[in-house]
């Protein structure tokens, strides 16, 4: 990728941000302090989490753009390129960014839970919008890690700096859940695609030739992060995604059971099962009867 910048380690982010480093392995980023910049696409190596206050183009992961406006949080996993649609010119960076390197948390409580915070898995157009209470709570825990940051490394240091990047997950957790709730008309859309999506696939012949619809493959249809489809098809429904494709499948699975021009063996190819016995184990664990036992008792 042209002109890459990739950032390994903490303190090669804070050497670019005219930024002191005052621990190896997390640091309050204050991006004032940064010289104006054109846009350029950069990797990360560590946690990035940026309050941004300028708006300095579109911001894209991948193909993906990404739902940004001033004011909100962007969430960054290690590993991640970050890219920039600009028309070239030099901008301001400004706002603020918690930047911490897995190895501060591992063998941490926080380490273990990580997973949990999918929100660092979203991509595109699943910003998290703060309102101004919001917003206050997050630079609070801010500067709490810069306090103590900015007292020097001692016994203490790492577990109060921990225990406040976990407290400002836990509230971003919260703040994601109010989205959910409060963009409930732009999910319901993204519910109703999704219905569709697979309404369709299973219309065709696509389930007997590549087999059942992956979460993955569903939310790339709907231009989102798995995680983030995943999340939102979770809260709206009570279901997973994955859990939801399998009671369409037991939809339609009923619907073809009904056509008694076609055995059960055949019934199981189409819907993508290789081995016919899979298939009536599978129904049998959500419906409570076989196959052949579901068609005769509805035939009676």
């Amino acid at each position: 990728m042209d002109n890459l910048r990739r950032f390994e380690t903490i303190h090669d982010y804070n050497v670019f941000n005219n930024n002191a480093t005052l621990h190896p392995q997390v640091n309050i980023v204050d991006m004032s302090k940064a010289s104006p910049r054109p846009a350029s696409p950069m990797y990360f190596g560590f946690y990035t989490v940026f309050l941004k206050e300028v708006n300095c183009g579109n911001l894209r992961y991948g193909r993906h753009t990404y739902d940004y406006q001033e004011g909100t949080l962007v969430f960054i996993g290690p590993g991640q390129v970050v890219s920039v649609d600009s028309p070239g010119e030099t901008y301001q960076p400004k706002g603020v960014a918690l930047i911490f390197h897995p190895d501060l948390i591992h063998g941490t409580v926080l380490g273990r839970h990580m997973k949990n915070y999918s929100f660092f898995g979203y991509q595109s157009n699943e910003a998290l919008h703060l309102s101004e209470r919001e917003r206050k709570i997050v630079l609070d825990c801010f500067s709490k890690i810069e306090y103590e940051l900015e007292q020097g490394v001692d016994k203490h240091s790492k577990r109060l700096i921990i225990a406040n990047i976990e407290l400002f997950l836990n509230y971003c957790t919260r703040f994601y859940d109010r989205q959910f709730i409060t963009r409930d008309t732009v999910h319901l859309g993204v519910l109703e695609k999704f219905e569709a999506l697979l309404n369709e696939f299973f219309q065709t012949d696509r389930p007997h030739t590549v087999g059942l619809p992956s979460v993955a493959w569903c939310a790339e249809q709907l231009n989102l992060s798995a995680n983030y489809f995943g999340d939102l098809v979770k809260k709206e429904t009570g279901q997973s995604a994955q859990e939801y494709i399998q009671s369409k499948l037991m939809e339609v699975a009923k619907e073809k059971i009904f056509d008694r021009s076609k055995t059960i063996n055949q019934i199981a190819f189409e819907l993508g099962f290789k081995y016919p016995q899979h298939f009536s184990r599978f129904f049998k664990e959500r419906i409570g009867q076989s196959p052949n036992e579901y068609r005769l008792f509805q035939d009676n």
